[in-house]
């Protein structure tokens, strides 16, 4: 593994990251890109600049999708790197560039905090049920209360990873989101959920969008047992 040595990346100090987080949106995608794929293709990780951006601009399993270029990608990696949220991994076979995340190192996270942090990253606030659900191919829970008790470990982490917003009129469940954005971003998140969620158009907004999901994540399932079964033909 190489370190970096890009002076332009202008990596961050120790006391720069206590004060929190302050990622952009394409740094949390790719960042979150790198802790999902080492989960579900262990195989093909490190992973390329092109692999990674076909993983940010994935239609499924994504919210809200996204269009990045491999220049913005590029960007997003180096200032990663800076920050020592990525490393370049340099492999004797390798005609390309290849990168892994460092978050389990940098933060201390077990499998099941990695799973849960990537999984508000690439989908956005979600409640403990949905992330219990969607955490599925990364890591297994066996009930509600233990996603509850790795969100509440995230939350006690300094700086915090995870909060929970305030729970939207019309809404039963809490939910909760990444810190990685900084609190500027969360608070727009709450806002605009408390903005879109008012009376009963609030329920069947909330409804709606879990369909919508639930869709996404047959149409993923579909897509890999098709990709599973072509290596059988």
């Amino acid at each position: 593994m190489t370190e970096p040595s890009n002076a332009a990346n202008a990596p961050r100090t120790d006391a720069d990251a206590d004060a929190g987080f302050d990622l952009d949106a394409a740094e949390i995608r790719v960042l979150g890109v790198l802790i999902e794929k080492a989960f579900v293709t262990p195989n093909a990780y490190p992973m390329s600049i092109n692999a990674i951006v076909t993983g940010c601009n994935q239609l499924t399993a994504r919210e809200p999708v996204m269009s990045l270029s491999e220049a913005e990608a590029q960007a997003a990696i180096d200032s990663l790197i800076g920050r020592r949220l990525v490393a370049r991994r340099d492999q004797p076979s390798a005609r390309v560039a290849k990168y892994e995340h460092l978050v389990r190192l940098r933060h201390s996270l077990p499998p099941a905090e990695q799973a849960v942090l990537a999984t508000l990253m690439l989908r956005g606030a979600q409640t403990a049920g949905e992330l219990r659900q969607r955490c599925e191919r990364l890591h297994r829970f066996d009930d509600i209360a233990a996603v509850d008790a790795v969100l509440e470990h995230l939350a006690e982490k300094y700086p915090p990873l995870v909060t929970s917003l305030p729970r939207a009129p019309g809404t039963k469940e809490v939910r909760h989101a990444h810190l990685l954005g900084g609190q500027a971003a969360v608070a727009e998140m709450a806002e605009s959920q408390h903005g879109g969620s008012t009376g009963g158009r609030g329920r069947i907004a909330e409804l709606e969008d879990e369909i919508r999901r639930l869709r996404e994540d047959f149409d993923q399932l579909r897509r890999e047992f098709d990709i599973f079964r072509q290596q059988f033909d």
